[in-house]
């Protein structure tokens, strides 16, 4: 089944206290026998108490050269599946909640498929089982920690350069040769050839069948980034003649530009549509390169075009409303001035006529240890700027081992200040406008310790989570609980106020209740 109710998905205790009553173990103190409080509605408390924080905050984990996971080639399945969950911990730890996990690097598969070989970033050979399920493990970690799980493919790259594996012989450059072009150091998968597009979806639409993703992402690999020749410098086309004599032949009346470009478009518009009609609830988003189309830039913004060099016409995307999140590369520092980040960001909002939401891609890994690297006050600012122009948007990190590895303290600064209070993920209204019935919540006293177990009301649609506020000392404090249950240190809590949110992120109404003291 999909997107189970919380009973079946995800049971996980996450200790959570507030206000300097945070427990670090509840093993230290000594349980009384249970007793349940009696709970008293309180609907006067509904209007005092703020609506619940909204961001999506994420990390991508790039697999493709073993950038972020795992960390070489050919570990044992013990020690990638260690390395992942200390990824997740890390996520949690910073309260963020998405991962956006690179599960196609190049016609490959991080998950049992039947269409494609085993990426040869897990066990050094392309098409060599590792043992187990990564996507399937990926996904039901994240979920048992709070978090969501979107599915990042490449729909046409064939072969990275930093490949070192021989292709599979069930390799799309094995299968179909026809479909698949050599291009500087690269392979890549024709944009132009019908049928290679028609496998690409039905690689999306296994996955969207077989594995309960949160959302389906893609990044700014289309057609590829131009390559020049060494000798003459000249940049070199695509080599796409065989589709393009097809597509004249046939009558075909566009420019080559214009049939790149609507290669690409119908790329989009047929993934969007097949996600809606598998599962409607899954969020499609695309992470494109961040400069826009030349003709409709701010002033002073300069640099490579995405339109004309990888024929994606993002804009049109945004306008006809084929996906429902955009995250921008906006990979420069605030004070680059043709690329510079704030008015970038202004740049993708306003094109964005459906309201679609916009969520930033910050650069994070420019952080290192090198003398050029960025300072970790960049990457505050820039999040505060996406505050400041869009409350309640989100943005994303590339890539999360920056994150894990605290480079120069970014992590414990994000903890300490930007994180510091939970949030979830912005609602996607027009997915499923409707909401969940009202939740049920029971509260038990365990010694100093409240025990706060959730469950969907009669009658609700699915529900994935839940929204918690206590009030202490006259002041609500907010938790997102990863599951049904949330133990917190009892003292001073008076209030309590719930609701449960559906798989698109739409709260139910909410219920308020006093404690007696």
């Amino acid at each position: 089944m999909v997107h189970q109710s919380l009973n079946a998905r995800r049971r996980r205790l996450l200790l959570a206290g507030g206000a300097g009553a945070a427990l670090s173990a509840c093993s230290s103190l000594t349980l009384l026998p249970e007793a349940a409080p009696a709970l008293r509605p309180a609907p006067e408390l509904l209007d005092g108490v703020p609506a619940a924080p909204r961001e999506f905050r994420a990390a991508w984990v790039a697999t493709v050269a073993n950038i972020d996971w795992p960390s070489k080639p050919g570990l044992p399945a013990e020690q990638q599946q260690a390395e992942m969950r200390a990824m997740l911990d890390q996520a949690v730890a910073l309260k963020l909640n998405a991962i956006v996990l690179q599960i196609r690097t190049s016609a490959d598969a991080l998950y049992e498929s039947a269409l494609e070989p085993w990426s040869e970033f897990l066990s050094g050979v392309q098409g060599q089982s590792p043992g187990y399920d990564p996507l399937a493990l990926w996904i039901s970690e994240a979920h048992a920690r709070g978090l969501e799980l979107h599915a990042w493919f490449n729909p046409f790259r064939a072969r990275p350069s930093a490949a070192k594996s021989g292709p599979a012989p069930s390799h799309l450059s094995q299968t179909q040769p026809a479909w698949v072009k050599r291009y500087g150091d690269q392979l890549w998968i024709d944009p132009g050839e019908a049928d290679a597009a028609t496998h690409t979806l039905a690689v999306f639409a296994d996955v969207l069948r077989r594995y309960d993703v949160d959302g389906i992402h893609i990044d700014d690999y289309f057609y590829p980034y131009p390559v020049q020749d060494p000798a003459s410098k000249a940049e070199i086309d695509f080599p796409d003649d065989p589709a393009w004599q097809r597509y004249l032949q046939g009558g075909g009346t566009l420019g080559r530009a214009d049939w790149r470009r609507r290669n690409v478009d119908e790329l989009v518009r047929r993934l969007h549509a097949q996600i809606r009609q598998i599962k409607p609830w899954v969020r499609f988003g695309i992470s494109p390169f961040g400069l826009g189309k030349p003709a409709l830039r701010p002033p002073g913004i300069a640099g490579f075009s995405q339109y004309d060099k990888l024929y994606a016409d993002v804009e049109r995307w945004l306008s006809e409303g084929w996906m429902d999140y955009l995250a921008p590369q906006l990979y420069w520092p605030r004070a680059q001035t043709p690329q510079a980040f704030a008015p970038l960001l202004d740049y993708w909002r306003a094109q964005n006529p459906q309201g679609r939401h916009v969520w930033a891609g910050l650069f994070t890994s420019r952080i290192t240890d090198k003398p050029e690297s960025w300072p970790i006050e960049e990457i505050e600012a820039q999040i505060a700027l996406v505050r400041e122009k869009a409350p309640g948007s989100g943005h994303l990190h590339f890539s999360m081992v920056a994150l894990t590895q605290n480079r120069r303290g970014i992590a414990d600064a994000l903890k300490a200040k930007a994180y510091a209070e939970p949030a979830l993920v912005p609602a996607t209204p027009w997915l499923e406008a409707d909401a969940p019935a009202a939740a049920q919540l029971a509260v038990a006293r365990e010694g100093q310790v409240l025990r706060l177990t959730l469950q969907p009301g009669a009658g609700s649609k699915p529900v994935t989570r839940y929204a918690l506020w206590l009030r202490r000392g006259g002041a609500w404090q907010f938790h997102a609980p990863a599951g049904e249950e949330l133990r917190v240190a009892s003292e001073g809590v008076d209030a309590v106020l719930v609701s449960a949110l559906d798989r698109v992120g739409n709260e139910g109404p909410r219920t308020a209740y006093l404690l007696p003291t």
